[in-house]
């Protein structure tokens, strides 16, 4: 598998995954090269293929260690289950730690993820699957290296309702303890959010109407003197029409971020366009 994204602040070319592959069976997998390591579920579907518009900004989604794009260089083993009507996803692997975050020591990561109703096959995940399943997921995820961890839980429920329509409920919570995070000048943080969205069943025109509302909480400690501990609430708004899922899709948010110290209260709206052209190419525009 190789896949590649362009960086517009650099305009570059980087590499995204570069895989070598091997797959005797679906309860046995082997991936090495460079690729998303086991994580959270808003790290294993990027934010190509996420529900929200503005991921990765609440202080809480995917705050591991990463090269580039939430990847990292190392090999993990993955596997699919199924115990009565439970189906497991488990993963497990190791990575290199000096490029994804200077220190020279490896990083070890794990997850386990339970599906109730449809199963997720495969590694990679989505944020919404646009009413094709019916989901029930709850996940654990954690990355060690050196006594430092980054754990985080995440929990996805979507159904299919109205005869083409879907309603979505997705949740995570994080802990990183002095590996990863979103402030360098603090070692530690917690928090959650809680997203919610509705795919209207009739289409309109081409495609179909998406509202999504998500907020999030998150605490930053341990910022050492001069640097107090402060809190982020984050509030998103999405109305998105939606073409053909993920390949073509036109999104408008609105997103609040306040502070109770250090930072200073923002906020952001703006309108885009997501097309795929391919499995290996995609263009995302803001």
């Amino acid at each position: 598998m190789f896949n590649s994204d362009y960086t517009s602040s650099s305009d570059t070319m980087n590499i995204l995954d570069a895989v070598g592959e091997f797959h005797p069976s679906s309860k046995f997998n082997v991936w090495f090269g460079r690729f998303l390591p086991p994580s959270d579920r808003a790290n294993l579907y990027g934010p190509f293929y996420s529900n929200e518009w503005d991921v990765y900004s609440d202080g809480v989604q995917d705050g591991y260690p990463f090269v580039f794009q939430g990847r990292d260089n190392g090999v993990a083993y993955w596997g699919d289950f199924k115990e009565g009507f439970v189906k497991i996803k488990a993963s497990a692997g190791t990575f290199e730690g000096t490029s994804a975050d200077g220190r020279n020591a490896l990083i070890w990561a794990a997850r386990v993820q339970l599906d109730f109703w449809d199963p997720e096959s495969g590694y990679y995940l989505n944020g919404t699957y646009y009413g094709d399943k019916n989901l029930l997921a709850i996940a654990g995820a954690t990355q060690v290296q050196s006594g430092k961890t980054a754990t985080t839980a995440d929990f996805l429920m979507e159904r299919k309702v109205l005869n083409g329509g879907a309603f979505t409920i997705e949740s995570e919570y994080s802990r990183y303890n002095g590996l990863g995070g979103y402030d360098a000048l603090y070692p530690k943080s917690e928090g959650a959010y809680g997203l919610a969205s509705f795919l209207f069943p009739k289409p309109i025109g081409m495609g179909k109407v998406e509202i999504l509302g998500k907020y999030a909480i998150a605490e930053f400690t341990g910022g050492g003197v001069g640097a107090p501990s402060y809190r982020q609430n984050t509030a998103e708004v999405n109305l998105s029409y939606v073409i053909k899922q993920f390949d073509a899709r036109v999104m408008s948010f609105y997103r609040n971020a306040s502070f109770n110290h250090v930072d200073a209260n923002n906020w952001q709206a703006g309108v885009g366009l997501q097309l795929q052209l391919s499995k290996t190419f995609s263009l995302l525009t803001k």
